[in-house]
């Protein structure tokens, strides 16, 4: 089963939206946890089972296991995602990019050593260092086209021919790119109105849409701007709002609260 089908069929099974970020940060480990020397994947795991019932995905961020150089802890987080919720979609979010070799390897190492469904890429480098990735057939890549920090106006709302890059990146996507491969963008809930103008470019490819939750993103807004044909197309991200809604011996059963909570207003949202 292909990533397209499989998130479709996700979404359906759940009835949610809702994607669950897996961020671990040591410095926020819940206390029970801190002595562990498991507790990146005993954390991750522990939120993964509270949550999986209101989710339709989880997006573990490479990054913040590579700096604890706990890898192997999410090769272990992936691996059990995959064999305990095998109708959930597991997203690596790793915003890759480089070319040629390179992105292949980057592309193995998301496909291949971890199983991803799905991983986030650079799209700014252009259509060589993204080939790579989409050569992997049934794996979805999820491009950044308007991401939800500030800085993103530097350069993804410059002009370029009448027009915001952000939006010549959608167009390349929609277009050309998704002829190669099981496409899909990454837009911040930050901007909704960009989120509008993206999805009247990309019909009913899927978003990533992170930013709900700490960083401020309406979820109303969101999803009355991003929601596709059918009332869904949306992967709808939050992480540290959920992963630290407590910080005691009752932080998963706090995570799952909040992740419940956020899918209901997701499902909240009267959509035409």
């Amino acid at each position: 089963m292909g990533f397209h089908d499989k998130l479709n069929r996700a979404w359906r099974l759940t009835g949610s939206m809702l994607c669950v970020g897996l961020d671990p940060d040591p410095a926020r480990m819940p206390a029970p946890l801190r002595d562990s020397p498991d507790a990146v994947f005993e954390f991750c795991k522990a939120i993964v089972d509270a949550t999986a019932p209101v989710a339709c995905a989880f997006k573990p961020q490479i990054a913040f296991f590579a700096s604890q150089a706990a890898e192997r802890a999410l090769e272990q987080v992936c691996a059990y995602i995959l064999d305990t919720y095998p109708d959930h979609v597991l997203v690596l979010d790793a915003k890759r990019g480089d070319i040629g070799s390179t992105a292949e390897h980057y592309a193995r190492e998301a496909f291949d050593r971890y199983q991803a469904d799905a991983v986030t890429v650079n799209a700014y480098l252009g259509t060589d260092s993204v080939e790579p990735f989409l050569r992997h057939e049934g794996k979805g890549v999820l491009l950044l086209c308007r991401t939800s920090n500030p800085g993103g106006d530097d350069f993804q709302s410059l002009l370029v021919d009448g027009e915001p890059l952000y939006v010549k990146v959608a167009r390349r996507i929609a277009d050309d790119w998704s002829r190669m491969g099981e496409c899909g963008l990454v837009v911040g809930a930050t901007y909704p109105s960009e989120l509008g103008v993206v999805r009247s470019i990309v019909g009913d490819l899927p978003i990533l849409v992170p930013g709900v939750g700490a960083q401020g993103g309406d979820v109303e807004a969101t999803v009355a701007a991003g929601h596709d044909s059918a009332g869904l197309g949306l992967i709808i991200s939050s992480s540290r709002a959920i992963l630290y809604a407590s910080s005691g011996d009752d932080f998963a059963d706090a995570a799952r609260m909040v992740a419940e909570a956020t899918r209901d207003q997701i499902r909240g949202v009267a959509v035409d």
